[in-house]
C-alpha cells in the first residue's frame, strides 16, 4: 500500500488513466469492428467510409501511447488491403 503522499497521488492518477485508456481502446475496437462488418457484408463504399473514420482514432491511440504505432499502422494497412481486394 502507498505510504507517501506522492505515492497515493500516483495511484489515483494511475486509476484515472487506466479508465480513460480502456475507453479509448474500446472505441478503437468498435471502429475496427465496423470496418470488418462492412467488409463482410461486401459493401465497399461503407467499408471505405468506416475505414476513413477508424484511421484517425487508430492514429490517436498510437499517439497517446495506448497502442504501439506500428500496431496501429499495421491494422490500417491490412484493413485497407482487404478493402482494395473487394474490387
Amino acid at each position: 500500500m502507498a505510504n507517501t503522499k506522492s505515492a497515493k497521488k500516483a495511484t489515483r492518477q494511475m486509476v484515472r488513466r487506466t479508465e480513460v485508456n480502456k475507453n479509448r481502446r474500446s472505441a478503437v475496437k468498435t471502429d475496427v469492428r465496423k470496418v470488418e462488418e462492412a467488409i463482410a457484408s461486401g459493401d465497399k463504399n461503407a467499408a471505405q467510409a468506416a475505414l476513413k473514420s477508424a484511421q484517425p482514432s487508430l492514429a490517436r491511440t498510437s499517439q497517446k501511447g495506448i497502442m504501439h504505432r506500428k500496431t496501429a499502422s499495421r491494422k490500417v494497412s491490412r484493413l485497407a488491403q482487404r478493402i482494395k481486394a473487394m474490387a
